[in-house]
């Protein structure tokens, strides 16, 4: 048996969670069986295992963007890579229809990017859910059978992600303690904006850290820029930073902010839990599934400024207890979330699939 995965983001060209995993998942399955990444534009070639190949593709040349180019260059430039990478299983990390706000970025691409996520989706022989609450929203949006969605929760590898005493790279980026961190995409779904007004409440010497980049539109980026530019508390990290530097950031953080709007798993807690790090996050979606409320963290209802505030708050004033919940995040990113387990039911679901055809024959 042999994996294909058809990706938009894919190392080094990684912006968010859904990149993280396809890395991450097609190097366990690549122990397990022969794995083949299509992703968009052109990949290095460093030294790979035999069993993971790995392959980029281009838009098409006639579709390239420029003053003579056609009107609808990028979505167009999309549907080409996609037809030329394409069906069978397909593994949902969003999904369009809960994310309006992408209208305003991709304009009228935004409709043709949701026709070929409904095609995709009711065409597949097995679509995969990152989380039970994601699993609900495809058969509330999608025509699908039931029995043909499956929920297979994104993992971590805790040997990557785990507490670490160093903190260079935080001197080096100003950062002092006690810091609220938050660190993710500037997108109106990561919900950074209600963060920024939470922070009113805080006290004065609690610094808030914004590791945040790839910015939906310039409108945005330039939003947040004015918001931080306000508030001498903030820190903001203008870049997605190394592995080394995130877990740093993690490790030394009083507590870790999610506050999202939608969130269909919320890989970015994973990774927070996994280096002992309290978490303050949003009661939507898979975060659900990942954050144990009083445990592990604390959830509150999205968009609320002030109990998002009261949240962190009560961490911030309890070391004690952000210490405990930190604890209990690794314990539970290694008992539920490693990859090596979600590899063996993922290729599961493939030869389910594989069997369930051949017998349709």
């Amino acid at each position: 048996m042999k994996a294909l995965f058809l990706t938009r983001e894919y190392p080094p060209h990684v912006y968010g969670g859904a990149g993280v995993v396809v890395d991450q998942l097609s190097r366990a399955l690549s122990r397990r069986m022969t794995v083949e990444v299509r992703c968009f534009g052109e990949r290095p070639s460093p030294p790979r295992p035999e069993t993971l190949a790995v392959r980029g593709y281009k838009a098409w040349e006639r579709l390239g963007a420029g003053g003579d180019g056609p009107r609808f260059a990028p979505a167009l430039e999309t549907l080409s890579i996609a037809l030329a990478m394409a069906r069978a299983i397909v593994t949902l990390h969003s999904m369009e229809p809960l994310r309006p706000w992408k209208a305003d970025q991709l304009g009228a691409g935004y409709a043709l990017s949701c026709w070929i996520e409904k095609t995709a989706v009711e065409s597949a022989d097995r679509v995969i859910a990152v989380s039970a609450q994601m699993r609900d929203d495809i058969l509330r949006h999608f025509s699908i059978d039931p029995a043909k969605t499956v929920v297979l929760h994104n993992g971590i590898d805790p040997e990557v992600f785990h507490r670490v005493e160093a903190r260079d790279a935080l001197d080096r980026l100003g950062v002092r303690a006690p810091y609220v961190l938050f660190v993710g995409r500037i997108t109106e779904q990561k919900g950074i904006f209600h963060l920024l007004d939470a922070a009113r409440f805080l006290p004065e010497g609690i610094q808030v850290v914004l590791c945040a980049a790839a910015a939906d539109t310039p409108e945005i980026e330039e939003r947040l820029r004015c918001a931080v530019s306000e508030h001498p508390n903030f820190l903001w990290v203008h870049q997605m930073a190394p592995i080394d530097v995130v877990t740093q950031l993690f490790s030394h953080a009083a507590v870790f902010a999610c506050p999202s709007i939608y969130e269909p798993f919320g890989l970015i807690n994973l990774e927070a839990m996994a280096c002992e790090t309290p978490v303050v996050a949003s009661a939507v979606g898979g975060i659900l599934e990942v954050v144990e409320d009083g445990k592990t963290g604390i959830l509150v209802p999205p968009a609320r400024p002030e109990e998002l505030a009261a949240a962190l708050l009560r961490i911030l004033e309890n070391p004690g207890l952000g210490r405990a919940m930190g604890l209990a995040g690794r314990r539970r990113v290694e008992e539920r979330f490693s990859w090596a387990s979600i590899a063996q039911r993922t290729e599961q679901v493939y030869r389910d699939a594989i069997q369930e055809f051949k017998q349709s024959k």
